[in-house]
């Protein structure tokens, strides 16, 4: 038997997180912009024909698109998807043509760019940080509370009461470092240092892996070592002018472990099966916010983070597209030929569509479709 929040919970918690973390990485683009006089001409929360919108004094148009999956800030002379300049914007009058994007130095378009991910990561930083002002910041030592039986653990002779020092030459600070780097490496050798009675030793071990089923029926996959943590929790108080940094911390350590798990992606340790897309967010959206709250708020932290890593990642059409292609500007101290960027904002699309599909697959697999199907067909 599981949980169901129901699909107008699902709908309801997808557009109550999309929404509102989409709208702030597109301020922070159309925020930058505004600052270095680039006039705006649309701000759309969505995609697809406008259900709803009006014009501000400034001429920008802000709308509301039918399909709640992205957004986006048009910048006057932004007039092509590789962003270069055409005989259309050179045709405009001088004055216009100065508030348009082209116009201003490849520093200052670089910070229009970078500005949306940047804002993702600040607004996870501030609720990271808000939670640590008013929980505090718990952590679970090191130390192992129990071996279960016919375990990796178990077979490398590991022991209750051991204080793991490393773990595949990781220095280990928390139980949750050991829990992060085991996760993503399933079936990897690994050296663990402990020590134990006061003397320190090390046992090789090979990292299992474990299926398991969440109440929602959520079914995952994950690196184990079958070690559990002791019962005890430190927890330290943060005074609130040290949350910011606390927030700060944490949105680092989720970054780099989003990175660790790409690099074990690629490496095939990690199974595209995990990938989830839209409808995999929408579901996790609505059983976050029937747990409450807190923990939708939690989510929507991590969900801003992984917005922001996604954007800087160097794929055309990305934010990092872009911003490589400036690195690029800068160092040849000229532009990439518009042809070079038609065709690589060209293959980008195309890996993103790619990517877009099999996400769907996963997803729909994860809402037991494919499952279902093959029911019926048998």
């Amino acid at each position: 038997m599981t949980d169901n929040p129901g699909f107008l919970l699902y709908l309801f918690g997808f557009v109550l997180l999309i929404g509102p973390l989409v709208f702030v990485h597109e301020l922070g683009h159309y925020a930058a912009g505004r600052w270095f006089g680039i006039k705006a001409e649309a701000f759309s929360i969505g995609f697809g024909r406008e259900i709803a919108g009006f014009t501000d004094k400034r001429g920008t148009r802000w709308k509301f698109g039918w399909l709640p999956l992205g957004g986006y800030v048009k910048f006057a002379g932004d007039m092509n998807p590789a962003g270069q300049p055409t005989p259309e914007w050179l045709s405009l009058p001088a004055a216009e043509r100065a508030q348009t994007f082209q116009a201003k130095p490849l520093w200052q378009r670089a910070i229009v760019v970078a500005a949306g991910p940047v804002t993702n990561f600040i607004v996870a930083i501030l609720i990271l940080g808000v939670f640590a002002g008013i929980y505090g910041e718990a952590k679970i030592p090191p130390v192992a509370g129990s071996i279960e039986a016919g375990t990796p653990a178990a077979a490398a002779g590991l022991k209750p009461g051991d204080r793991f020092v490393a773990i595949g030459g990781r220095p280990v600070d928390s139980f949750e470092d050991m829990m992060r780097f085991t996760s993503l490496r399933a079936g990897m050798p690994v050296r663990i240092d402990y020590v134990r009675d006061g003397r320190a030793a090390s046992t090789d071990a090979v990292i299992g892996r474990l299926v398991e089923k969440d109440r929602f029926g959520n079914e995952s996959s994950r690196g184990y070592l079958g070690v559990a943590g002791t019962d005890e929790v430190v927890r330290t108080p943060v005074a609130w002018w040290q949350a910011p940094l606390v927030g700060f911390k944490r949105t680092v350590s989720l970054v780099k472990t989003m990175i660790d798990g790409l690099g074990q992606l690629v490496m095939g340790r990690v199974p595209v099966s995990e990938l989830g897309g839209p409808l995999r967010i929408a579901k996790i959206s609505g059983e976050m916010l029937s747990l409450g709250f807190e923990q939708f708020v939690i989510m929507a932290a991590l969900i801003s983070i992984n917005l922001g890593f996604i954007n800087l990642l160097p794929v055309p059409v990305l934010d990092g597209g872009h911003l490589l292609f400036y690195a690029v500007e800068a160092v040849r101290r000229k532009p990439v030929e518009p042809e070079v960027m038609e065709w690589a904002f060209r293959g980008g699309m195309i890996a993103i569509l790619a990517l877009m599909l099999l996400v769907t697959f996963n997803d729909l697999g994860a809402f037991g479709v494919w499952r279902n199907l093959a029911g019926l067909i048998g």
